[in-house]
């Protein structure tokens, strides 16, 4: 028994924890790293361009001139005569941040599994509160994945953003009820052999629906397994559809289960609930993008990581006008 005990023991202590194998960066590394903007944009130019150097997000000529002023920015394609600048064309375009801050402010952004408050990054930072929310945004913007395809077995699953009917202020009310009524849906597909996440606002896409979403983001054919939600039915003629009832408390069925995407809910709900308090719908996109490209890069170096970020950011761009727009 005593044996049995220690040896028990023994596996506790030694037990790693979690994504152990990840190489990690602390506070004093990315100082180290980053000891000034001219460092930063060094860093920044070779993310994107790598060891070829600067090319032209214009016309995508190599052939360039360096402006000794830096000014107005510190190249000059030889081709279209254009300057540019390692922020142009990138989601960082116009910003006067300074970039040592925008990499603080990634480290920071994914380091965070629950999301970083744009009042905590404008006192990290020492910028303005309205500045720190637009950087943020701007981050959440490079998550944008566009399109995928998922292949194999993959798990669907919605959940519900926003605050209680009850709770609410009497001009915010919508009058339609309690539960999830008055509240924002959003969709979430994971793909069960790689792990990956999409999730989007439910009627982002104009005419969008339960089935409608599946179509559009798993290949014909693969299996599908869901919830007993009625939306789902029309899945049958197109997939090998899989549905468990939680209406009368089966959450397992052999294979069927969605316990993987509500995983990733349970996430998105600790950012919604302990970091944010609330999510607007008109912004509600980039928080879900937010942490579904986290979720999907969890398995990389920080480093890695903010390289990723960094690669995502180019030809996008989202100016404060047109945020709150």
């Amino acid at each position: 028994m005593d044996t049995k005990m220690n040896t028990k023991n023994k596996k506790r202590k030694f037990r790693k924890p979690g994504k152990h194998w990840r190489e990690g960066m602390t506070i004093i590394d990315l100082f180290d790293m980053f000891p000034d903007d001219e460092t930063a944009e060094r860093w920044f130019e070779h993310m994107r361009w790598g060891e070829g150097g600067p090319a032209c997000p214009e016309c995508g000529s190599c052939r360039y001139a360096v402006v000794k002023n830096r000014k107005p920015m510190p190249y000059r394609c030889k081709d279209c005569r254009k300057h540019f600048s390692v922020r142009k064309g990138t989601v960082m375009e116009s910003s006067k941040i300074g970039l040592r801050k925008w990499a603080i402010a990634i480290y920071a952004f994914l380091t965070n599994l629950k999301g970083v408050s744009s009042m905590k990054l404008h006192r990290d930072l020492g910028i303005r509160q309205s500045s720190a929310w637009h950087m943020l945004q701007r981050i959440r913007e490079a998550f944008d994945e566009g399109e995928l395809k998922f292949c194999g077995p993959v798990e669907v699953d919605e959940t519900y953003i926003g605050g209680k009917e009850a709770n609410k202020h009497a001009s915010k009310k919508l009058h339609v009820g309690g539960g999830t009524q008055g509240k924002a849906a959003v969709l979430g597909v994971k793909e069960r052999e790689t792990g990956r996440v999409i999730a989007r606002p439910l009627g982002w896409e104009p005419g969008e629906t339960l089935a409608g979403f599946v179509r559009e983001n798993v290949e014909t054919g693969e299996t599908v397994y869901t919830d007993g939600h009625k939306g789902y039915n029309r899945l049958k003629d197109d997939y090998e559809h899989e549905a468990v009832q939680h209406s009368v408390g089966e959450y397992v069925n052999g294979q069927a289960h969605t316990n993987g995407i509500e995983s990733f809910w349970a996430m998105l709900k600790r950012g919604y609930h302990g970091t944010y308090h609330k999510m607007s719908y008109k912004h509600l996109h980039r928080y879900v993008n937010e942490f579904a490209g986290k979720h999907n890069i969890r398995k990389l170096d920080t480093c890695d990581q903010m390289a990723y970020v960094v690669e995502k950011m180019d030809n996008k761009r989202l100016r404060y006008r047109d945020l709150i727009g």
